[in-house]
């Protein structure tokens, strides 16, 4: 008897802590809700608006940053219009004055030119030549160096003035990528690109086909279909630059006492 009490009561006495358990997960779950429940207030918190996406973030910043220039262009004409009655200079010094704003993008340009347009391959693009290893996809995309590689073959051919997408280019100017996007002086675009230049068309077009950078960009439009196109202008204007014109640089910090 007292053998068979003690059989019978060891697995009782086991399964008490799975109980338990048991009962601990669904108070754990319980409280979880009941959290959830109070942070969203009755609101989907997975798809709160407070909880901004940083590409949301960057394209807010890239608007409010092109309103702003927007707003400079006119009140930056204002002030040089103020500043030039009465201002005591000579006309040498008004016409050299007119030159250094030329040279330095800030005024409108008008002249023969052309622009090129990259583009990214077509989606799923695969190898259209013989021989040609199936594309990474890094190989479908524009990067960087494409567009500086454009810029700076179009400066080499004597391009008078530049402009990357709606923008126009300054001394202080980068080309920046940032996965498949471009960065440039605070604003965001995304392919295609455009790139203007006024200058001699053919004189452009010699300097673009000597380009080492863009030959090697020309493999890759051949083989997995980059975008790639040039379009030659009589008349192409170019906006002055409207935005700041300050420089940006790091200061060494003052040593604490």
């Amino acid at each position: 008897m007292s053998n068979s009490d003690d059989s019978s009561a060891g697995p009782r006495r086991r399964a008490r802590p799975v109980r338990l358990l048991t009962a601990a997960v669904f108070a754990l779950a319980g409280l979880i809700f009941v959290t959830s429940f109070n942070t969203s207030k009755g609101t989907n918190i997975r798809t709160d608006a407070s909880l901004l996406k940083l590409s949301d973030l960057i394209e807010e910043r890239s608007q409010s940053n092109a309103e702003l220039e927007q707003s400079l262009g006119p009140v930056r004409s204002r002030v040089d219009t103020l500043a030039e009655r009465d201002d005591g200079r000579t006309k040498a010094e008004d016409a050299e004055l007119a030159g250094l704003r030329a040279a330095a993008g800030t005024e409108e340009l008008s002249g023969k030119g052309l622009t090129v347009t990259l583009n990214d391959a077509p989606p799923n693009a695969t190898a259209r030549i013989p021989n040609v290893p199936e594309p990474h996809p890094n190989d479908l995309v524009i990067h960087q160096q494409d567009l500086q590689a454009v810029v700076n073959a179009l400066w080499q051919g004597g391009a008078q003035g530049i402009q990357v997408m709606d923008q126009r280019l300054i001394s202080t100017s980068a080309v920046r990528c940032v996965g498949n996007t471009l960065i440039l002086q605070g604003r965001v675009y995304s392919p295609p690109y455009k790139i203007s230049a006024v200058g001699d068309p053919g004189v452009l077009r010699k300097a673009l086909a000597a380009s080492p950078a863009l030959q090697n960009y020309q493999l890759y439009v051949n083989a997995y279909g980059l975008g790639w196109k040039v379009d030659e202008h009589k008349a192409l204007t170019l906006p002055g630059y409207s935005g700041t014109v300050d420089l940006h640089y790091a200061k060494p910090v003052a040593p604490t006492p």
